[in-house]
């Protein structure tokens, strides 16, 4: 097990996100209050984010980009981040997601007060999801319903991409997730409730690329690929020990 040397590492995947990767990283220093680093995670050298990356370096040295040897996709990046990361906090953040920066505090205040996974929540709580694509908001609303209903999920919100955990839990999570959009952060979810985590989940207003750029999302393989974890989470949750009175929840901070 390895020891960590900071509170918080912060990891991004991103794909040609120069635009949305500077603003995104100039916010993080302003509301991140604790020791952290921010592992921003490209796949080819000619990324458009990493022109910005070390312009940034110089003034913020909590800045590393990462260069994701291991295979194209969500799943793949968020792997070399972990292998490069040093945080006992885990955060795996969009480039293109702001409204969920305002919550990062709330998400540590879980972890630190013992539950080993935070969940955001766009549909619970208080959330809400704004944007993005009409169909993909569809689908995801009646996949996490149809989940909590028929398998007993305690998550109203596993589908989402922000998502912060203990480090630790990776050695009792493996990730098996096809490299298609961010389908391993549904696997993460529905995996550490069918091992009986300590779960929690803060409220988010999520508002899809606020600042442009192109959405990787494609129906038909997303679809499939979402849909092999949902069987996977009703065949495997029914058996879960966890109520969802005792997900622990923060309230949407008020600013």
């Amino acid at each position: 097990m390895r020891t960590p040397k900071t509170k918080l590492s912060i990891l991004i995947p991103v794909r040609n996100e120069g635009l949305n990767i500077g603003i995104m990283l100039k916010i993080l220093q302003v509301v991140v209050n604790v020791p952290n680093e921010v592992l921003v995670i490209y796949d080819s050298q000619d990324d458009s984010s990493i022109p910005v990356i070390k312009e940034m370096q110089p003034r913020y040295n909590n800045i590393k980009p990462v260069h994701n040897s291991l295979g194209r996709g969500v799943i793949n990046a968020i792997k070399a981040g972990l292998n490069a990361s040093s945080g006992e906090y885990i955060l795996l953040f969009a480039a293109d997601e702001v409204g969920p920066v305002l919550e990062i505090d709330q998400m540590i205040c879980l972890l630190d007060e013992g539950c080993d996974l935070v969940s955001c929540t766009r549909y619970a709580l208080g959330g809400r999801r704004l944007g993005g694509s009409l169909i993909g908001g569809i689908l995801s609303r009646i996949a996490n319903k149809a989940l909590c209903v028929l398998a007993g999920s305690v998550l109203t919100d596993a589908t989402t991409g922000i998502k912060m955990f203990r480090a630790e839990i990776m050695d009792r999570i493996n990730l098996e997730s096809r490299p298609v959009g961010w389908a391993v952060v549904f696997e993460l979810a529905v995996k550490a409730q069918a091992a009986g985590m300590k779960l929690g989940e803060v409220p988010i207003i999520s508002i899809d690329r606020l600042y442009g750029g192109q959405s990787s999302f494609s129906l038909g393989p997303w679809m499939k690929e979402y849909l092999r974890w949902f069987i996977w989470g009703m065949k495997n949750l029914k058996g879960s020990k966890i109520s969802r009175k005792e997900v622990r929840y923060k309230k949407r901070a008020r600013y």
